[in-house]
């Protein structure tokens, strides 16, 4: 059963934006603010293998980041958008699970906090205490900053990127992110040179 007093609110900032939990009640488009999303954490399953992994995007406080990136490209950002779902309460514990599965086993974890919104020009909570799957820099698939250059090579093959950036274009006017856009950029000009070979 779900909880009765408070619902279950689960904020998505990777794929879990194209690519929703079940159950959802409602949906809002909104931001975090202190953290950044980098591809700074490893996958060994879907994304990759444990020979090969690949590199999944991660929610990381911005004070921790500032630690392992001194040189990132865009050191001013501390804002990440994404959607926070409402969970039907009967379901609850059902999308806790499916959620845990994946996101504990790659080594993050829940953490709650509040998603902001703009409303005619001005910055508000839309929802308070929403749930969130950070990645930590203790946690066995961190693996921090990687120039933009090798980290495009590594992700270069996949739509992941792509149909990311493409979503968080469309969350609402004012979403941006430009480490995900620069990433993407180099993308596709890593494309263009592929089909210019052929």
């Amino acid at each position: 059963m779900g909880s009765i007093n408070t619902p279950f609110v689960v904020f998505g900032y990777g794929s879990l934006i194209f690519k929703p939990p079940p159950h959802v009640q409602s949906q809002t488009s909104g931001f975090l603010k202190g953290y950044v999303r980098r591809f700074a954490q490893e996958s060994h399953d879907h994304r990759g293998t444990p020979e090969n992994p690949g590199r999944v995007v991660t929610l990381i406080h911005k004070e921790d980041w500032d630690h392992f990136s001194r040189s990132d490209a865009f050191p001013d950002e501390d804002i990440v958008w994404g959607i926070a779902y409402t969970i039907d309460p009967d379901y609850e514990a059902e999308v806790r699970d499916y959620l845990g599965k994946t996101m504990v086993q790659d080594g993050y974890t829940m953490e709650t906090l509040h998603v902001y919104t703009i409303e005619n020009g001005i910055e508000k909570i839309a929802i308070q205490d929403a749930f969130c799957y950070v990645g930590r820099p203790d946690n066995p698939s961190f693996i921090g900053s990687e120039p933009l250059e090798d980290l495009a090579q590594r992700i270069w093959a996949s739509e992941y990127l792509y149909r990311l950036a493409e979503s968080v274009r469309q969350l609402a006017p004012a979403s941006y992110d430009s480490h995900l856009f620069a990433l993407e950029e180099r993308l596709r000009e890593l494309d263009r040179m592929a089909n210019d070979d052929h």
